[in-house]
């Protein structure tokens, strides 16, 4: 699990991505400007407040880039699904922080009920604590994706060989237990820093982040999670829901087994098909991943 996660690519694309690591062009201007700001501070030393005013609010920009997930300042950052599967008036159920061993059979057993299929970011601490679980939900027809190894909840403060790591044990779990190498990746609570897009390149992965989500993690009333996705809900949305950390409604139960059905139904009602996001990829006209969306 210590392996650099450019060893876990196919050598073909593991040859590529050892050979570049492309940034984000905010990074290059930030590279800049740093750059900038130290030159001016040794030509003109009664410059430096300036200098370093500038440097200060270039850091305070980044760090709101990392803290808004539908950012694509810091990298591509999928926020819909391509315009085929637009057209096509799919959506995409994205289920966040499992497997739950109470949760997500239930989750499965709705998912089937309405013969519709979503994408999985499981944490792969708790995939490798719930193997046959993580296997019975490919073998449902549903995709699993990288959500992070332990979900640390100081993802976006970690430096590039931790967040490396983190990201490379997560690829090489879920490989091991699903016989699929995750193409997905979201960040834990959508939260990331500078360091993430290069690192996604060299493994292949490309950002998601969501178009809705509920806040069914900490929202009890499965009403106001429902409204919040279900409003306005519309072809090429990326939905967001939780069968690990889920909330608890005043009865006990979790908030997303309350709230699947009505959204289902809905999606029905609307003409909205829900696919995997691998299915809304391949089945996209030329075969290349589409671009970031507008946040």
């Amino acid at each position: 699990m210590n392996r650099d996660p450019v060893q876990l690519l196919e050598p073909a694309k593991r040859s590529r991505a050892a050979a570049k690591m492309p940034l984000p062009a905010y990074v290059k201007a930030s590279l800049a400007c740093h750059a900038g700001a130290a030159g001016s501070a040794l030509v003109l030393p009664s410059a430096w407040p300036w200098a370093l005013g500038a440097v200060v609010a270039n850091h305070l920009v980044l760090a709101g880039a990392g803290l808004w997930p539908r950012s694509t300042w810091l990298g591509r950052n999928w926020t819909r699904l391509p315009a085929a599967a637009t057209a096509r008036r799919e959506i995409a159920i994205t289920i966040d922080d499992g497997p739950d061993a109470e949760v997500t059979p239930a989750v499965l057993d709705l998912l089937d009920a309405h013969g519709v299929r979503a994408t999985f970011f499981a944490i792969a601490t708790a995939a490798a604590r719930q193997p046959a679980l993580c296997r019975e939900i490919v073998r449902r027809g549903h995709s699993v994706q990288n959500h992070s190894d332990r979900h640390s909840h100081r993802f976006s403060l970690l430096g590039p060989w931790a967040m490396a790591r983190e990201l490379g044990a997560a690829q090489a779990r879920l490989a091991d237990i699903t016989g699929i190498a995750p193409r997905f990746f979201r960040a834990p609570a959508g939260l990331r820093n500078p360091f993430l897009a290069p690192l996604l390149e060299r493994l292949d992965l490309q950002l998601v982040s969501w178009t809705r989500r509920g806040f069914d993690t900490v929202r009890s009333e499965p009403e106001r999670v429902l409204a919040r996705l279900a409003t306005g809900l519309g072809a090429g949305d990326i939905l967001l829901l939780h069968d690990g950390n889920a909330a608890r409604t005043a009865a006990g139960q979790p908030v997303v087994l309350d709230v699947l059905p009505a959204l289902l139904e809905r999606c029905k009602a609307a003409g909205l098909r829900a696919v995997t996001l691998p299915a809304a990829f391949d089945a996209t006209s030329d075969g290349t991943l589409p671009g970031a969306a507008p946040a």
